[in-house]
């Protein structure tokens, strides 16, 4: 019998090397934000479920941490550092805005994970790639634009669940009827 087929430790890095290649669309030389999974929808889970994205960048598992261990609903409004400009995170509290007044935006330097602390966020989602019409071009310093098209999709995410958006990823949040307090990370793509 053949001795890769029969050692527990070969079987379980074949098995997380097949998961890698399946869960993983590539990598391009010039822009390591290409790494993303290969979807089309929204991620979005329960902070029970968190290990699942664990193997996506270095600092999820600091973030999901982080959002276990910390109560939440105290923090201050506003931009916090966790690591400099590499992780940090802003806490807002706002009123929820309608899909009509919503915009699509993308990112390029950071990957978003966006926590609901209270309220229901209903998210808009539209991969960038299909995104035509520019409302406002990309701030570089602010690492922001904005587009005029509509999502492809709407996502109500509940208090205790958590969205991931990669710059791939053009999103429209704080849209609801109620309040929405919320919680930003900004992860460093590079």
């Amino acid at each position: 019998m053949n001795t890769i087929t029969t050692c527990p430790f070969c079987i379980l890095f074949l098995h997380s090397l097949l998961l890698l290649t399946v869960t993983f669309v590539g990598c391009s030389d010039k822009n390591k934000s290409d790494i993303q999974p290969n979807r089309s929808h929204i991620i979005m889970e329960s902070l029970d479920n968190a290990e699942k994205y664990f193997n996506l960048h270095p600092a999820f598992k600091e973030v999901f941490t982080f959002l276990r261990e910390q109560n939440l609903s105290e923090l201050s409004l506003g931009k916090h550092e966790i690591n400099g400009d590499r992780l940090f995170y802003i806490i807002e509290k706002r009123p929820g805005r309608t899909k009509a007044e919503s915009s699509l935006e993308a990112h390029r330097k950071y990957i978003d994970i966006q926590y609901v602390i209270a309220g229901v966020d209903e998210m808009g989602w539209k991969p960038s790639a299909d995104c035509k019409a520019i409302d406002i071009p990309y701030d570089e310093k602010n690492d922001i634009m904005f587009y005029k098209d509509e999502p492809v999709s709407w996502t109500k995410v509940p208090a205790g669940s958590f969205t991931i958006f990669f710059p791939q990823d053009s999103h429209a949040p704080m849209v609801g009827k109620e309040e929405i307090h919320k919680i930003v990370f900004k992860v460093a793509v590079e």
